[in-house]
């Protein structure tokens, strides 16, 4: 069997796995990053399944990343919510990261929203801060669509000029202003990691139009892009960059800060939702 069609007997086996699970089938799906786990504790789960019970989906082992999938009601929104994700230092490829992805645009995923942790470029940020993503900068992720192209999601050269949705992400900042929510917008820039930026690395960055940095959410944004999913994008500012920051960089803040923040994240969410 090619590679094509191993790739895609992989999607349709995980696929129905997850349809065994309910019979719902959301739109939506929203990837809750550092610190908006809790998210889930205010829905209406319908059905919850741990990644490492379906087929082909590899397993988190990054502290704050749950592991699971759940079938969800936000008020009257069904959706589904990927509780933690996958990150290419974890020794994955950016193929099985975004594999999830594949699955869920075909069970008729139509937007995705990506939240994830991320470090502040912008010496007038500060830490709690939210950011909505209006472009990124791919120049150090091993692009996912590699290999043999999935036709019946893409084409093979994907245009990339509007990865982030710009409806979804005016919606978004129209109710951050009615909710008094201060959101910044800007450009995230994707790193490999596990170890943080240095402070050159963090002026190369900030040179070519950087906001923030992270290590996750564009190699999952190329994929969904590519299947023709809408996308919108959400960072918290859980620290300063290297050269900004006056304190040593530690994973513990971004999970102390990320908690702090994830209430006024939530309830940004929970309204933008009830909208779309």
């Amino acid at each position: 069997m090619d590679e094509l069609n191993v790739l895609s007997t992989r999607i349709s086996e995980a696929a129905e796995t997850i349809m065994s699970l309910h019979p719902e089938r959301p739109s939506i799906a929203i990837v809750l990053g550092s610190g908006l786990g809790p998210m889930a504790d205010r829905c209406e789960v319908l059905a919850s399944i741990p990644f490492a019970e379906i087929p082909h989906f590899p397993v988190p082992t990054t502290p704050g990343h749950a592991g699971k999938l759940l079938i969800a009601r936000v008020g009257n929104v069904p959706v589904y919510f990927m509780q933690g994700r996958y990150h290419f230092y974890e020794g994955y490829t950016t193929q099985e990261i975004t594999f999830p992805y594949r699955v869920l645009a075909h069970l008729g995923m139509k937007q995705l929203i990506l939240t994830n942790a991320a470090g502040g470029l912008n010496p007038d940020w500060n830490p709690g801060d939210l950011m909505v993503l209006s472009d990124h900068l791919s120049l150090f992720c091993d692009s996912p669509l590699r290999g043999a192209n999935l036709d019946a999601f893409g084409p093979r050269f994907p245009d990339q000029t509007h990865v982030y949705d710009s409806d979804l992400r005016e919606l978004l900042l129209e109710t951050a202003r009615e909710l008094s929510v201060p959101v910044h917008a800007g450009v995230y820039a994707y790193m490999r990691g596990p170890q943080y930026e240095t402070p050159a690395e963090i002026r190369m960055l900030r040179s070519l139009g950087a906001d923030a940095v992270g290590m996750s959410t564009v190699p999952e944004a190329i994929v969904a892009s590519h299947s023709g999913v809408k996308i919108l994008a959400l960072s918290c500012i859980t620290n300063l960059a290297a050269g900004i920051s006056k304190t040593p960089l530690s994973h513990k803040e971004v999970m102390e800060i990320g908690a702090q923040a994830s209430d006024s994240s939530i309830r940004l969410l929970q309204s933008f939702l009830s909208k779309i």
